[in-house]
């Protein structure tokens, strides 16, 4: 009968080394799927530079990084969003209507009750055009936070809205020639599009900045650890005290700033604005920062992740370009890396359950003997699971 308390212990110390084991494995999965979109990148390089030449010279990769970049900087709006644990469909609509607004400043606004025609210079029309998007992601986030319409529904209508009011401004028509007229004072439009500062185009930079801004906003702020917070457990983050309504309004005027931004890159790049522009801009944004890793229902997402996915789709696209592959044929390859990206995050959510199942296991404080083996103490399995 002494010995059983021995022999329990023993069993006890098995289980819980099993259990370690077994977390320390799944932790080395995890691992791997958290590098899943860099894995995904390099594979897509070294597959397209086998099959072009050209796709890895210095010209090619910065135009194919500015291409990231517009998307990348929706991606970043995105991100905030999707990281409290909603979705924004407008997206692509705000680039169309950013980029008419700003064709129809730059071609000159009547003031009938003046009788003249104004002519904003360009830092304005990029003010004006980035506050209109900010009013449409607000305009979100009062329809999701005060009248509690879901964000799947709420941002489904103001890609409509949105896509409806831009052609409704420009008729259906394009503004064509937005590089503006020394004598109006409103030249230097194409500077956002076609600079090329230090030798890297506009748009790289915007995306740098952005990133580092929105970086910092996540890790140092207390706005950051709100929204994590509020994706991880949205009732519990507000009885804490936390603007929960607040954050998610924030969030929405974000978004919908970044996807005015990448209008006018592109407006300004092709010196020409079409209210068709960014259509499905929205599910490219998704997309990169799910294969980033970030979580669909919240809480899980970093800067870095959204830019690899970013990276993924565009290299993705523009590759599929350079093998002249037929636009259906990228249509279905994006859809299918797309379904791959959500699969591979449910994996990912699974295998983490599996894994804090059995670190608790490990870690679980059962009761102990009176004289524990020296050789195995129970401290050191503890230490061992950490």
């Amino acid at each position: 009968m002494s010995d059983t308390p021995t022999k329990d212990h023993e069993v006890v110390l098995q289980q819980r080394r099993a259990a370690a084991a077994r977390a320390r494995r799944l932790k080395t999965v995890d691992s791997i799927f958290e590098l899943r979109a860099f894995i995904a990148l390099g594979v897509l390089i070294v597959i397209f530079s086998l099959l072009s030449d050209s796709f890895l010279t210095v010209d090619n990769v910065i135009t194919m990084t500015k291409h990231v970049a517009i998307n990348a900087i929706l991606a970043l709006g995105m991100l905030l969003v999707i990281l409290k644990g909603g979705i924004d469909l407008s997206v692509g609509s705000i680039v169309g209507l950013s980029g008419v607004i700003a064709g129809e400043l730059l071609q000159g606004l009547h003031l009938s009750l003046l009788d003249v025609v104004a002519y904003p210079q360009v830092w304005a029309v990029i003010v004006l055009c980035t506050a209109v998007g900010a009013l449409v992601g607000t305009v979100n986030g009062i329809l999701i936070t005060r009248l509690n319409v879901a964000p799947f529904i709420a941002t489904l209508g103001m890609l409509y809205v949105a896509r409806a009011t831009a052609l409704l401004i420009s008729d259906g028509a394009t503004y064509p020639d937005l590089a503006g007229n020394p004598s109006t004072h409103n030249t230097g439009f194409d500077w956002l599009g076609q600079g090329r500062p230090l030798g890297l185009p506009v748009a790289i930079w915007i995306m740098i900045v952005l990133a580092v801004v929105v970086a910092v906003l996540l890790r140092s702020t207390p706005f950051g650890r709100w929204l994590y917070a509020t994706g991880g457990n949205e009732r519990a983050t507000e009885l804490s005290g936390v603007p929960v309504k607040r954050v998610k309004l924030i969030v929405y005027v974000i978004s919908g700033a970044c996807a005015a931004v990448s209008g006018l890159i592109i407006a300004s790049e092709l010196t020409s604005a079409a209210p068709q522009a960014g259509e499905t801009f929205e599910l490219n944004a998704i997309a990169a920062v799910v294969i980033g890793g970030a979580a669909l229902s919240g809480g899980r997402g970093t800067v870095r992740g959204t830019l690899v996915g970013a990276f993924v789709i565009g290299f993705l696209a523009d590759g599929l370009v350079i093998l002249g592959i037929s636009t259906f044929w990228q249509m279905l390859i994006k859809g299918a890396v797309i379904i791959v990206a959500v699969i591979l995050d449910q994996s990912q959510q699974r295998f983490q359950r599996r894994r804090a199942d059995a670190s608790a296991v490990a870690v679980k404080p059962d009761a102990e003997p009176s004289e524990p083996d020296a050789e195995h103490p129970v401290g050191s399995s503890k230490t061992t699971a950490h």
